[in-house]
């Protein structure tokens, strides 16, 4: 297994050459099997095929990972009830949060509700896992002499915006995840040093984030241009971030004089 490094080719396949407990950080943001083009892929298996590519990838990605470690997983509203009982009653982990993040902008629609949300589920494989709350915290709004004036916990409904198609951040990938979205992942659950995988890099966003904040880190993925587009990405300049939660610009109100 080396480090700072990508890796072309299956995630089931080249996470089985990895060492046990090794990983202190996954970010996984797998297909959702909806149908989507990734260059030499279609999205788009029986769900009894995609169930079994789940429970494959997800056997390797907790055996990499560390007892302390933490997994998060980015899916789509058709499969992840299913994903959270596979998570919890079948693979034994720990559920630690359901994330939703909003966005602003998405797909419309003139016959039921527009998406404006995607989910992401928060598990760890022991009760002693990496949580760093201070560096995560938002400026309170208010001054209270009840509050915690280092700021608040974020909660699990995220704002951030989608990297938009007419940004010079946004890259040829359908999915491209915004930098600070994995930025609070990244800044929450893991230390400088630590180790980072994201078993589906897609456009690099994962790994040029934990590089940028200190960490160390492994990409994967199956097609060769997202891993060129990758490499480009982390031969830019460290740039933090792409996007940001609008609460951290805040100075709380009614500070005493």
């Amino acid at each position: 297994m080396e480090l700072n490094r990508f890796y072309c080719g299956d995630a089931i396949k080249i996470m089985q050459t990895f060492s046990d407990n090794a990983i202190h950080l996954i970010c996984a943001d797998p297909p959702y099997n909806l149908g989507k083009d990734y260059g030499n892929t279609i999205d788009r298996k029986e769900w009894s095929a995609y169930e079994t590519f789940t429970r494959d990838w997800l056997t390797q990605a907790i055996r990499v990972l560390r007892n302390d470690g933490t997994l998060y997983v980015f899916m789509g509203v058709r499969f992840i009830a299913r994903l959270y009982a596979i998570l919890e009653n079948d693979f034994g982990l720990l559920f630690n949060g359901w994330i939703t993040w909003h966005y602003t902008q998405g797909m419309g629609r003139i016959k039921g509700y527009s998406p404006r949300h995607e989910d992401v589920l928060y598990f760890t494989k022991s009760k002693d896992f990496t949580f760093n709350l201070d560096d995560i915290r938002i400026p309170q709004k208010y001054y209270r002499e009840r509050n915690n004036m280092d700021g608040a916990n974020p909660g699990d409904v995220w704002q951030f915006s989608h990297v938009h198609y007419s940004s010079k951040e946004r890259e040829e990938h359908p999915t491209q995840k915004p930098e600070a979205v994995l930025e609070r992942m990244i800044r929450a659950s893991s230390n400088p040093g630590d180790i980072v995988l994201d078993p589906f890099v897609g456009s690099g966003t994962t790994c040029k984030v934990a590089r940028d904040l200190g960490r160390r880190w492994i990409g994967i993925d199956v097609n060769p241009d997202y891993i060129a587009m990758s490499e480009r990405r982390m031969a830019q300049t460290a740039t933090l971030f792409d996007s940001f939660d609008p609460r951290l610009k805040r100075t709380p109100l009614d500070l005493p004089r």
